[in-house]
């Protein structure tokens, strides 16, 4: 039986693999089956955090929204639920993010848009 050697493929393959980990630290960006391990473990994590960070960055609006509205200073002073409950009935659809920006940069804008709802 003729020898046969093996292909670049499976070369290849280990080549893309080290590229993907190359800035990994110690055993991880140099052994092949660490590289492994850790590549499932990072894309588990990249996963696991893309929706983790959609959630943070909710929680961080609300509480900057409902710091704005709670601030005695306003004329208008309650809660953020209240104003999101007044949005939808006023069928003013403007989202948390937005919202949050206008909080921050000009607090008599969002002032103006909850006394519009009331009314």
């Amino acid at each position: 039986m003729t020898r046969i050697k093996r292909g670049y493929i499976a070369r290849k393959r280990r080549t893309k693999i080290r590229l993907f980990a190359s800035s990994f630290r110690g055993a991880h960006s140099r052994l092949t089956r660490t590289i492994t391990q850790q590549k499932i473990r990072t894309l588990v994590s990249a996963h696991r955090d893309r929706n983790r960070q959609k959630r943070n960055f909710r929680r961080l609006w609300i509480t900057r929204i409902n710091a704005v509205i709670r601030d005695n200073d306003n004329k208008v002073s309650y809660s953020y639920s209240i104003l999101v409950h007044n949005l939808y009935k006023g069928q003013l659809l403007l989202n948390r993010k937005i919202l949050a920006q206008i909080a921050i940069s000009n607090k008599n804008c969002l002032y103006m848009i909850s006394n519009e709802i009331i009314k």
